[in-house]
């Protein structure tokens, strides 16, 4: 579950070459209990707020004991993968680093990057399908002011896939964001909303010059999909 978004990188000017670059993803692990699993949308809301909490959790910068891994997978693919977990497995997930994220009615735990080849065995061992979630009922319409992530209406997607692409495009928009709006989003707990486009919206939103997210294609859909727009009002002309 990756994104393709090199050129908003803020890293990427300190690799004389991206394929030098050590391959880096960054763990999701949402909660599915099967008595009460999550509404999609929370899941998805849940995940992109739990990208953006990394990013400006202070072992995330400067020399921060997640800085290190941090730079180095975003210096590369902003690859994301979320499995899932219940009981035990939860547990196990929440005793190793990281950050859980709850809200709606989800819970999100988004660990440190790992080597692509080096997940951690508690991690490693659980299940990446299987996320399929509903929504109960209609998501109503996002707030005004507040930060949406488009979803393509024609690319379909599970939950896990969507909540990867949905951490994309928060991403993407936090690295288009000044210092100053930054801070001004982390005040407001990363309000955002999740939703998807009309036809004719998504027409707009992808000529629009927002941030957009094309995958690379490593799982469910095909190389080059634009599936998420970030539409930050910091970010609208």
């Amino acid at each position: 579950m990756t994104g393709e978004p090199l050129s908003d990188s803020p890293f990427r000017d300190e690799r004389t070459a991206r394929d030098e670059a050590p391959q880096f993803v960054l763990p999701l692990v949402v909660r599915l209990e099967r008595a009460e699993p999550p509404a999609r949308t929370d899941a998805l809301e849940t995940a992109a707020r739990a990208v953006l909490t990394l990013l400006c959790d202070p072992r995330s910068e400067g020399d921060g004991e997640w800085a290190r891994a941090v730079r180095d997978w975003q210096d590369a693919r902003i690859r994301k993968v979320v499995r899932r977990a219940r009981g035990s497995e939860w547990l196990k997930a929440a005793a190793l680093p990281g950050i859980t994220v709850e809200d709606g009615g989800a819970e999100v735990r988004v660990h440190p990057p790992v080597p692509l080849d080096g997940w951690p065995r508690e991690l490693a061992k659980l299940q990446v399908s299987g996320t399929e979630l509903e929504d109960p009922e209609e998501p109503a319409e996002p707030a005004p002011g507040v930060p949406v992530l488009w979803l393509n209406p024609d690319v379909p997607m599970s939950a896990g896939k969507a909540m990867a692409q949905a951490g994309h495009g928060a991403q993407l928009a936090w690295w288009r964001l000044s210092a100053a709006e930054r801070d001004a989003w982390r005040e407001q707990g990363f309000a955002l909303a999740v939703r998807t486009a009309g036809a004719a919206r998504w027409k707009e939103l992808v000529e629009s010059g927002l941030p957009l997210v094309r995958d690379a294609g490593f799982t469910e859909i095909a190389p080059g999909s634009c599936t998420v727009v970030a539409e930050h009002p910091a970010l609208v002309g």
